[in-house]
């Protein structure tokens, strides 16, 4: 069985740690982080985001003893410049023009050519890189992987807060996102040529340097031999990320298996998926998605056993089904969105739900 690897990026928030509202502090935290973790903690556009990056892991264990190590760093990190760190998909409070840009070519390009499509897009997701065989296999696992986004998306949603608001939606983050060219779920591709051909239009037209900047929910990565899913918010607990993770690289290893004895699952169409997502998006692991071979809507919770029972045959090889069966906790605690929703419930108080995902960001390291 080929392995498939794993990588795991988590976009966290640096917070003021008197007001929990975000603070353009990154550098001070990136200097202390560069000498003892290098490559593995980077800046991003905004100046309160801090991005973490995982080695490669050969399994989801290492993954997650990695994840747990990169947070407790970035926490401490910040502890030293009296800062606090949070892991959510936008921040509950804290409006996008306040916030300072990073001094990066890459990122004065951006903001030249988006104005403020860029600046406010002051949103935090989770990125997880699956190893794949080859292109090829990994084209062909893309295409049909594109149907369990709205699964995976449902699960992760945690934004329902844009700027002291409640936006009535369990993710936000993604329609700030979509503002973006070249997001969402992307288009159905019949081979690597035809792929390779799309993105070598958009290099030659200037529209993108290179395929970093097709930002779609789920991508073929153009340097590394992987699949990267794109679409989740980013996550409250290490517990939430690594069963994510985890059930991501057992569809692409389920997938794989299907492959390789000829056989597949149904390709959908990306008009039926967005469906899904836009449902996935305004109400999360409550939504009813559309089961579109049946053509009727089911709920989530029937849905999500589906999926656990399409790749049960391959959950052991990897040796992940403590990780994937933590989604029936997260089915009965409810999504971060609901977490974050409910304490706000309770208290009216929008810096209680800050310091909650604050808690939750450290819980169990």
């Amino acid at each position: 069985m080929h392995k498939f690897t794993l990588g795991i990026e988590e976009e966290f928030q640096i917070l003021d740690g008197d007001t929990l509202k975000l603070r353009s502090h990154m550098s001070k935290i990136l200097e202390g982080g560069k000498v003892l973790l290098k490559e593995r903690i980077k800046e991003e556009m905004h100046q309160s985001v801090v991005e973490m990056g995982t080695n490669v892991c050969e399994n989801i264990q290492e993954a997650r003893d990695e994840v747990s190590y990169l947070r407790q760093q970035v926490i401490d990190l910040a502890a030293k410049e009296g800062l606090k760190v949070a892991a959510a998909g936008t921040h509950p409070i804290s409006n996008w023009s306040e916030q300072l840009i990073t001094n990066n070519p890459r990122y004065d390009e951006l903001i030249a050519e988006m104005k403020d499509v860029a600046r406010s897009n002051l949103i935090f997701g989770m990125h997880v890189h699956v190893g794949i065989p080859n292109r090829e296999e990994g084209l062909h696992i893309m295409n049909v992987a594109r149907y369990f986004l709205p699964h995976l998306y449902a699960l992760s949603t945690n934004s329902p807060f844009w700027e002291a608001r409640e936006t009535g939606f369990k993710s936000f983050r993604s329609k700030i996102f979509d503002k973006f060219p070249r997001t969402g779920i992307p288009p159905y591709f019949s081979s690597v040529a035809e792929y390779d051909k799309f993105v070598d239009i958009l290099v030659k037209t200037h529209c993108i340097d290179n395929g970093k900047k097709i930002w779609w929910d789920i991508r073929l990565h153009p340097f590394y031999p992987t699949v990267e899913f794109r679409v989740c918010d980013m996550m409250m607990t290490v517990d939430e990320v690594t069963c994510i993770a985890a059930i991501m690289q057992c569809i692409i290893a389920k997938l794989s298996k299907l492959h390789s004895k000829n056989q597949s699952f149904r390709s959908y169409r990306r008009i039926l998926i967005n469906e899904n997502k836009w449902r996935a998006a305004r109400w999360g692991i409550e939504a009813k998605l559309i089961d579109f071979g049946k053509e009727e809507e089911v709920p989530f919770a029937i849905l999500i056993q589906e999926l656990l029972e399409f790749i049960d045959d391959v959950v052991d090889d990897l040796g992940c089904r403590t990780e994937v069966n933590y989604v029936y906790q997260m089915l009965e605690q409810g999504s971060g969105a609901d977490r974050q929703l409910k304490v706000f419930e309770e208290t009216g108080d929008l810096k209680e739900v800050v310091k909650y995902i604050v808690e939750q960001t450290a819980k169990g390291l």
